[in-house]
């Protein structure tokens, strides 16, 4: 698919897609629910031109959405901090990011909130970064000038971010001496792997492995570093799925595809948010593996055998073909890891994911 049809072919979705809510199902407060996918798997499906029927697919997901509801009271730019957090003000949050991508150029409104909401990174299970991630591929990804839905989709990103906001204390930046696969390896786990993430997370604070974790990596020394480094991480991860995705199908997934939502961001930033923003995907891969992942991993060889060796285009329509939100995003990621690496057994991580995760 061309970049002109790509870019004719988004908005229409985005359009459907902004008369819901990021998130569906949870208690009365919105808490627990699950995020809606959507908008992030539509553009993985037209950015790879697969071979889905987009408005089929669509018409099957968003019967499952919630409406988005109304707003309730506008958010002032003196006033924004007080809202962090704040899932009830959602609405708010999303008309205020219009109102923002309507009078600036969109770079520098993602240039001035990107440090503010960095340190909550793991709002919505991730999903605020990942989806702000994928709007910006698309708005990067063409020559036009931005489409009306496509603004609107990122104000719903920015949006879903800051009203899910959540700080993990603890956090440290890197300052240790271990390669992104030894820091990988050494992630300590959460003892008492039960319950909603917002529930492990809380545990996770409270762990003395999760600030070891982040500081036993070996940090990057220049913000020059941080691209090749941020790959390295999304690389490993996407990787690392064949011996911990049974842990959590769906959720390990996210240990690749957040650090990749950050690396696609990363040049539109200026440098002096790099290094900032690498603490803060570290932050995010070493939150989800200690929250979900095995102790002890799967045989990893052993998997990687019960798969034939698909090329790039057999991971690719197989993730088509399977249909899941999660499968695509994690097959997109795990492709491009490919493409830097020509590793193959990223390759099988996509069958490996598509076996693990459910087909809707």
């Amino acid at each position: 698919m061309t970049s002109g049809s790509t870019t004719d072919a988004l908005p229409a979705a985005y359009e459907r897609l902004h008369a819901y809510g990021p998130e569906f199902g949870g208690d009365e407060e919105g808490n627990h629910g699950l995020t809606n996918h959507g908008p992030m798997a539509i553009e993985v499906m037209v950015r790879r031109g697969l071979d889905i029927d987009v408005e089929v697919w669509l018409g099957r997901y968003v019967r499952r959405l919630a409406e988005l509801p109304g707003t309730s009271e506008a958010i002032r730019p003196g006033e924004w901090n007080a809202a962090l957090g704040q899932a009830r003000r959602l609405p708010d949050w999303t008309a205020f990011f219009r109102h923002e991508l309507t009078e600036r150029q969109w770079s520098e409104v993602l240039a001035e909130w990107w440090p503010r909401l960095l340190p909550g990174i793991v709002a919505g299970s991730t999903h605020g970064v990942i989806r702000v991630g994928h709007a910006v591929r698309t708005l990067r990804g063409t020559d036009r000038p931005p489409a009306r839905q496509t603004l609107d989709e990122l104000a719903h990103g920015l949006a879903f971010w800051a009203a899910r906001y959540r700080e993990l204390s603890g956090t440290v930046a890197p300052a240790g001496t271990l390669t992104p696969r030894e820091a990988l390896r050494a992630v300590t786990r959460l003892e008492d792997q039960s319950g909603f993430i917002a529930h492990r997370l809380d545990r996770l604070e409270r762990s003395p492995g999760w600030t070891a974790s982040l500081r036993a990596l070996q940090p990057a020394t220049s913000a020059e570093q941080v691209p090749a480094r941020l790959e390295s991480l999304v690389d490993l991860a996407a990787q690392a799925y064949l011996g911990f995705g049974h842990g959590s199908p769906v959720l390990l997934v996210h240990a690749a595809t957040a650090p990749n939502a950050v690396r696609h961001v990363l040049p539109v930033l200026p440098t002096e948010q790099w290094l900032p923003s690498l603490t803060a995907a570290w932050a995010a891969v070493v939150a989800v593996v200690a929250t979900y992942a095995p102790a002890r991993p799967a045989p990893y060889a052993e998997i990687v055998r019960r798969y034939p060796q698909p090329t790039r285009a057999d991971a690719l329509q197989q993730a088509a073909e399977h249909g899941d939100e999660h499968v695509l995003k994690f097959a997109d990621t795990a492709v491009e890891s490919y493409d830097r690496t020509g590793d193959p057994e990223l390759l099988t991580a996509t069958l490996h994911a598509g076996r693990l995760i459910d087909r809707p």
